[in-house]
């Protein structure tokens, strides 16, 4: 009896309000991976804080949250925005980003796990009125855990599906999914755990694996901007694209691929309005301006922008993307050369020793289709594949170098990793472009790479060295002692060292 009229004091430092007043104050002014550490190593050691009242512990834990934001949002910059780190620097910045998640999340799940053992507890009695704010950024975490997976290009897990899916309906049962508060001091608007489970759904089914991770910043921020224009309901409806079981912990599905049966779980969601609005933003930046509504995280010029509000506007669109040609199981072992210079030597004739000192990677193509082919290789180590790379490949037994780009990549366990290529030319020309003007300038030659598949009559599409490319320029080239004269017309894409320009050949005078 005398022990409960007065309980056990919790025998941890951030018990004493003096000593936590101080952690958070020094949390304030440190260096944000330090902080950021040191934070996720508190919540490791609150797990085990039992004499903890829940809703101190709860309010501690909120606290110490509050002070790790700031910090989290500066190593984001840094990871996206810092040229200069190492691979070992880029590496540390996402393992600590992802580790404080994770350890935020499994401490505010171990508080709703404190209050459904012991409901009736004056900790837990007290602690309900916080639990929609819990429930809110347990979903928030789960959600940024999900971008920094896709920043390199990591698939989400059952247990991350899992757990939103249970909040979602933990708090919908509850009565408070809908509830719109405040997830953060300093972040501006509302959200909800209902808000926050449709966002980790859109940018899923948005598929940014096609997406560098700068732009998979912009495409999380563009789905924030337009998420309350989404339509989420349990009942499939005309205009439903995909479907998620929420109680079964797994990944959302297109409607392409329907529910083997009905669930309580089952939610239905569409863009809606959003795709309407998302046009619209498409037409204003096409005109060269930039809403200064719109939130991104930074100032992003037009060429930037286009192409992510172009690739949300694919997959929002109530026929999102399908397959074009179909797939064909083939094994085989490939060579891999990486980047413009390796590319333009090889179709140059120079065949390279296909070795890995040479460049060379070795990959296990998966299956083929007309467009392309998916491929598994070793992800180990500094020379590992990027998205958007320009790859020079040959087939075990093969003469033909095929050119290709790298269009989507998803890591699997281990040093493993899946590439989605997609075919530029399966015969191409290295040439020499020279300019067509007076003086010592036109003696510069500017290497480039045929693409000689096919096209359009007169029109030849080369592929440049990045930056080469000037619309204003006439080149020209020879080829089997036939002079080529070409007029620049548009910029079709650009990679990470190479761009690809489409040519009108004129009449040679």
């Amino acid at each position: 009896m005398i022990l409960r009229l007065f309980p056990k004091r919790p025998d941890h430092p951030l018990a004493d309000g003096q000593e936590l007043k101080r952690i958070l104050a020094e949390l304030h002014v440190a260096r944000a991976l330090n902080a950021v550490d040191e934070v996720a190593g508190w919540f490791e050691s609150l797990k085990h804080a039992e004499d903890f009242r829940l809703d101190h512990l709860f309010d501690v834990l909120r606290q110490l949250d509050d002070a790790a934001q700031p910090h989290l949002r500066r190593l984001a910059r840094d990871y996206l925005h810092s040229p200069h780190l190492s691979t070992i620097e880029r590496q540390r910045l996402w393992t600590r980003s992802c580790t404080y998640l994770s350890e935020v999340a499994t401490v505010y799940s171990l508080c709703i796990e404190r209050a459904r053992l012991d409901p009736k507890s004056r900790g837990s009695v007290a602690f309900k009125a916080s639990l929609p704010l819990l429930n809110t950024r347990l979903q928030a975490a789960c959600c940024a855990r999900l971008k920094w997976l896709a920043y390199r290009y990591e698939p989400p897990g059952e247990e991350l599906w899992r757990c939103l899916g249970e909040t979602y309906l933990a708090a919908e049962a509850a009565g408070h999914a809908q509830k719109s508060l405040q997830l953060y001091p300093a972040q501006l608007g509302l959200s909800s755990v209902a808000q926050q489970y449709l966002h980790a759904l859109v940018f899923f089914t948005s598929s940014v694996d096609g997406l560098l991770p700068v732009q998979v910043e912009m495409a999380d921020r563009l789905i924030a901007h337009f998420l309350s224009g989404f339509v989420f309901s349990a009942d499939s409806r005309p205009d439903s694209v995909y479907w998620v079981d929420a109680a079964s912990g797994g990944a959302p599905a297109r409607l392409a691929r329907k529910p083997r049966a009905s669930s309580p779980g089952l939610r239905f969601f569409s863009a809606g309005p959003a795709l309407t609005a998302l046009e619209e933003l498409i037409h204003v930046v096409e005109r060269g301006e930039v809403p200064s509504t719109l939130n991104l995280g930074g100032e992003y010029p037009q060429k930037v922008l286009l192409p992510v509000l172009r690739h949300l506007r694919l997959y929002w669109a109530l026929r999102p993307p399908q397959r074009r040609h179909q797939r064909h199981p083939l094994t085989t072992s490939i060579a891999v050369l990486q980047g413009f210079e390796h590319s333009y030597v090889v179709f140059s004739g120079a065949v390279p020793r296909l070795t890995r000192e040479a460049g060379v990677q070795n990959a296990i193509l998966e299956d083929v289709s007309l467009g392309g082919f998916r491929a598994c290789f070793d992800d180990a180590g500094g020379e590992r594949i990027k998205l958007g790379a320009l790859l020079c490949m040959q087939a075990e037994g093969g003469d033909n170098w095929l050119l290709g780009a790298a269009r989507r990549i998803n890591r699997l366990k281990g040093t493993r990793a899946r590439i989605g290529v997609q075919v530029l030319a399966r015969h191409a020309q290295s040439i020499e472009l020279r300019p067509r003007r007076s003086g010592f300038a036109a003696a510069v030659a500017i290497p480039g790479i045929w693409l000689r598949d096919g096209g359009e009559p007169d029109v030849l599409r080369i592929v440049l060295p990045l930056g080469s490319f000037d619309v204003r320029e006439t080149l020209d080239f020879c080829d089997a002692d036939q002079l080529h004269v070409l007029t620049a017309l548009e910029l079709e894409e650009s990679g990470n060292d190479y761009e690809i320009a489409r040519f009108h050949e004129q009449s040679a005078t």
